[in-house]
């Protein structure tokens, strides 16, 4: 299973938001490089990258910070946040970017999400942000009038391999992982699953771990690590055991 350290960008520097609320932030770095630097030296496999000043935009607004943890990190970085082209998402995957993460057009524009995939096969995520069930777009800040489920079937549909689930009620409240509805949703849909939202201590990693075989891929890991209630080498070795 794979372990994706988050590095949340905002206005240029490394924050975390509290259940997606911009009102609710902490900075934990003013370069986000930096934090890649230092995730790259624990032992990271892979990064996760979110541009929350573009998710509220509806573009990339943080380019120059994603080139310069392109720069720094010696693994693969997955970016989401605002992204809403397929000239934003060749943007993007030619700076260098392994994966883009695409979230409302999801909901709102299923057709660029199925020519994105025919088009970069492999390199196109899919985010899946829901609250009790139902998503969410926009920044969290608007109701999609869908079920996760729903939307992840249709995802399979359109040509999509990952999926990040993200349980916003839970999002940086150190709540503990939604292990049931992710396993649903990987069940469901067929598709691989990232875990996202609430990840606390290493009993959930275990916990998600039990259900890798079923579709779950990873865990995106955030807030956790930059308190320390998690030790990310930690997380690694759970995950990387066989």
């Amino acid at each position: 299973m794979i372990i994706f350290p988050a590095i949340d960008i905002r206005g240029g520097r490394c924050v975390r938001l509290t259940e997606g609320r911009f009102d609710q932030e902490t900075v934990f770095a003013d370069n986000p490089a930096e934090m890649a630097e230092k995730w790259t030296k624990a032992g990271a496999e892979y990064l996760h990258v979110v541009d929350l000043d573009g998710a509220l935009a509806g573009a990339s607004r943080n380019l120059e910070a994603i080139k310069n943890i392109l720069t720094v990190a010696k693994m693969p970085i997955q970016v989401g946040g605002g992204i809403r082209t397929l000239d934003n998402v060749e943007q993007l995957l030619s700076l260098g970017v392994a994966r883009v993460i695409l979230g409302s057009v999801a909901v709102k524009n299923p057709v660029l999400v199925q020519e994105a995939c025919a088009r970069f096969p492999g390199q196109v995520v899919v985010g899946i942000d829901a609250k009790n069930g139902e998503v969410a777009v926009e920044g969290w800040g608007v109701s999609g009038g869908m079920q996760a489920v729903e939307l992840a079937k249709r995802m399979a549909q359109a040509g999509v391999e990952h999926i990040v689930f993200t349980d916003i009620a839970r999002d940086g409240k150190l709540s503990g992982v939604n292990v049931e509805a992710t396993a649903h949703i990987a069940m469901s849909s067929g598709i691989k699953i990232i875990a996202s939202g609430g990840v606390s201590s290493l009993g959930d990693i275990t916990a998600l771990k039990k259900y890798e075989d079923l579709g779950i891929e990873g865990c995106i890991i955030g807030k956790a690590i930059y308190t320390g209630a998690i030790d990310l080498a930690d997380a690694l070795n759970i995950a990387r055991e066989k």
